[in-house]
């Protein structure tokens, strides 16, 4: 069982600090969707059983906090943010570390094979929406730079292009999707219909990822935007 996190010693000098903490996990967590998908393509069910352990062990960990810190959070904070924006940030944080044990999830309930002219494209798309997910750490690490420079500046102008960064990386993200949809449906003869099903769903769930994460770098323009 995880120790809780210690709350109090993590907000440190910046109230902030157990916020990016828990992105730090969720980031952990997310790291290890691709290991999980080449496991799956590869067919090394030891390897896939391992990778679902770690991500749930990691969603587990983002969960406890975020329980800590929905707690522990100051309710009056003397800085210009709202305790509710941050609890708002929190949570799309957590949304990531959720989908991404739904993922490993759908795998231990369902013994999936991933068809030969998925997989290339399939690795592209988990790959690129990891990406967006670290996109979007990145930025949550840039939160004390902010707060010192009082949201303005050159801080604020930084965040605000990899904000579009992060939109940009997921316009791309919701394309391949896309692709991989269409070419899902397109060998669909040859696949069991309660397979293509579960393909389906997968590929909404990957996309997901990088949805949330888009939806934690907006959150942080609105931060810079109040």
């Amino acid at each position: 069982m995880h120790k809780k996190p210690q709350i109090a010693t993590m907000f440190g000098k910046s109230p902030f600090k157990a916020l990016q903490t828990h992105m730090g996990i969720v980031r952990e967590c997310v790291l290890e969707v691709p290991i999980l998908f080449d496991a799956l393509i590869s067919g090394d069910q030891k390897a896939l059983s391992a990778q679902q352990e770690k991500i749930f062990s990691k969603e587990e960990e983002a969960d406890i906090m975020f329980d800590e810190l929905r707690v522990h959070l100051p309710k009056s904070l003397f800085m210009a943010v709202d305790r509710r924006d941050l609890l708002d940030l929190l949570k799309l944080q957590d949304n990531i570390a959720d989908t991404a044990q739904d993922i490993a999830g759908l795998m231990m309930e369902r013994d999936m094979t991933v068809p030969q002219e998925m997989a290339e494209p399939l690795q592209a798309l988990v790959q690129r929406c990891i990406d967006t997910c670290l996109h979007a750490a990145t930025i949550v690490e840039r939160i004390d730079e902010l707060i010192e420079s009082g949201f303005r500046g050159r801080e604020a102008s930084d965040v605000e292009t990899m904000v579009e960064e992060v939109s940009s990386i997921e316009d791309e993200t919701d394309q391949m999707g896309r692709d991989l949809v269409q070419l899902l449906f397109s060998i669909e003869d040859n696949m069991k219909p309660v397979s293509v099903m579960f393909w389906y769903q997968m590929i909404q769930w990957i996309g997901d990822l990088a949805d949330h994460a888009e939806s934690v770098a907006d959150q942080m323009r609105l931060l810079i935007a109040k």
